[in-house]
């Protein structure tokens, strides 16, 4: 079987979860899984003290490799593996896991692995590792920006650095609060999910948004400022052309227009006369 190959050991600091790593080569090989493997839809008695792992990775050798390093560490850990956005989205809503390790590219979505992490805080907060082939010079620092623990590059790591950062997140895991059931309801700010990376993904209350770019810029500087009234001259700045009132309210109508699509009662944004516009931080 192939693997990411062993490169020299790294020395490392104690504690540390950025770390940089040697470069190797990452050779995935074609073989399909096996017939045993546990469909989406099967699901196996779990002992309640179970440690559980997901894996969220839709080439079967790259997740059936991760899988074997982590349960050659802890042989103990249930791990569930994931290979679409869909069974991943519904597992996340479903059950509860104290480590995701996911890749970002999940088929034709480039950027999957965004909107799945935003769903993962909202659920329960479950430490991600984030492992993909793009760059980590550009991505590590998003994903933080998401709240991921860490960002592995793959190509630039060994067994060893994957192994421990694993173990750290499993123990920092077992600090975590337990989310009361029937808590207060969820403020209307924090159902708003904004792909920080630009590509489009914009998601109310779980379901997409569909707007243009300029209206996306908007709506992100409205949000941005949530509860707080944002001028006419603050939205001039996120629009490359038109930069007037009128071309600004009808941003603002086509993104009204968007939401109410998928909820049609939708009163986020209110009109502040001769100011600009207000995302309200209310109760939904």
């Amino acid at each position: 079987m192939h693997s990411f190959e062993r490169a020299p050991s790294v020395q490392r600091r104690a504690g540390a979860t950025a770390f940089r790593r040697p470069e190797q080569t990452f050779t995935p090989v074609t073989a399909r899984p096996p017939d045993n493997r546990r469909l989406p839809t099967e699901r196996s008695a779990i002992v309640s003290n179970t440690t559980r792992v997901a894996i969220i990775e839709d080439d079967p050798p790259t997740s059936d490799q991760l899988k074997g390093w982590i349960l050659s560490a802890r042989p103990g850990l249930q791990v569930d593996q994931w290979f679409t956005r869909d069974d991943a989205e519904s597992a996340i809503a479903r059950e509860r896991y104290d480590l995701v390790v996911m890749d970002i590219e999940l088929g034709r979505e480039r950027h999957a692995g965004v909107a799945l992490i935003n769903a993962i805080n909202k659920q329960h907060g479950t430490p991600v590792l984030v492992v993909s082939a793009m760059p980590a010079t550009i991505y590590r620092s998003t994903m933080k920006a998401l709240d991921a623990w860490d960002y592995l590059q793959k190509t630039t790591f060994e067994e060893a650095d994957f192994i421990d950062t694993v173990l750290e997140m499993l123990r920092a895991s077992k600090d975590r609060p337990i989310p009361k059931a029937g808590g207060p309801t969820t403020a209307v700010d924090q159902e708003l999910s904004i792909d920080p990376l630009g590509q489009g993904a914009v998601l109310w209350r779980g379901h997409r948004v569909n707007l243009p770019l300029t209206a996306q810029r908007i709506l992100a500087a409205l949000h941005q400022h949530r509860g707080e009234v944002v001028s006419y001259d603050d939205l001039f700045q996120v629009v490359k052309t038109g930069r007037n009132r009128d071309n600004v309210r009808k941003h603002i109508s086509t993104i009204r227009e968007a939401f109410r699509d998928i909820e049609p009662t939708f009163e986020g944004i209110e009109s502040v006369p001769m100011r600009g516009f207000k995302w309200l931080a209310t109760k939904a």
